[in-house]
């Protein structure tokens, strides 16, 4: 269900960090404060393990952690994007005041489950080739492509469909996510500076910032608008 509320903000990064600040802050604090820490501790194990090469082989500890980090490759893409979408569509229902249930984390295992690993391995392959490609087409895919989890999660879409939607959500607002992307590094590492709370405040807002920016967008877009064709000449 759309907000109204949201059809009279604009959808600038100022106006979705202050707006995400006072929202993080009210009845679905401590929902929103659980959610963080939950992701971050099952973040755990998809970093993978690190190993060694001697120029000779592998050693014997190399080989006992290579099925680990297969194993830590397979959580990352087939367990923790479901957690970091629910995690996602959290702190929409909260910015919309909407019933922030701790059950959303986990809900993309029965119904959307599917969709959820395929829009992620999707615009993970994207923003690999954007990249490759000198960097800065990669920022630009990340950029267009951050309506993804949202568009899953909230409108139900398959996972091609939030990929071309939320390129076309996104036109005209590449700069401004650029921009909110930025004082996103700079909030947590000013969170990290106050360490360990810090930092899952800084998740917090920065996560109720995305999710008001995505809101605001959703509420005043025409759903009748035609999905542009990925181009080179497309503004971005």
């Amino acid at each position: 269900m759309e907000n109204t509320n949201f059809l009279n903000l604009q959808p600038s990064a100022g106006g979705s960090f202050s707006y995400g600040w006072r929202k993080m802050f009210e009845k679905a604090f401590l929902p929103l404060l659980v959610a963080v820490i939950i992701a971050g501790i099952l973040d755990g194990p998809s970093l993978g393990a690190n190993w060694k090469w001697d120029g000779d082989g592998f050693d014997w500890p190399v080989i006992f952690m290579i099925p680990l980090a297969l194993f830590g490759m397979a959580y990352a893409f087939l367990f923790m994007p479901i957690i970091k979408y629910g995690e996602r569509k959290l702190f929409l229902n909260a910015m919309r005041d909407e019933e922030a249930d701790l059950k959303v984390l986990f809900e993309g295992f029965k119904t959307q489950y599917l969709n959820i690993v395929l829009a992620n391995l999707i615009v993970f392959a994207l923003a690999a080739v954007g990249f490759v490609m000198l960097i800065v087409p990669g920022i630009i895919v990340v950029c267009r492509l951050v309506f993804v989890p949202f568009l899953v999660m909230d409108k139900n879409m398959e996972a091609m469909k939030a990929v071309e939607k939320s390129w076309q959500m996104t036109r005209g607002y590449g700069w401004t996510i650029f921009g909110m992307g930025i004082i996103s590094f700079f909030v947590f590492i000013a969170g990290l500076i106050l360490c360990f709370v810090g930092a899952i405040f800084s998740l917090m807002w920065i996560h109720s910032a995305f999710a008001t920016f995505y809101a605001i967008i959703s509420a005043q877009n025409n759903d009748d608008n035609p999905i542009p064709i990925l181009g080179v000449n497309e503004e971005k």
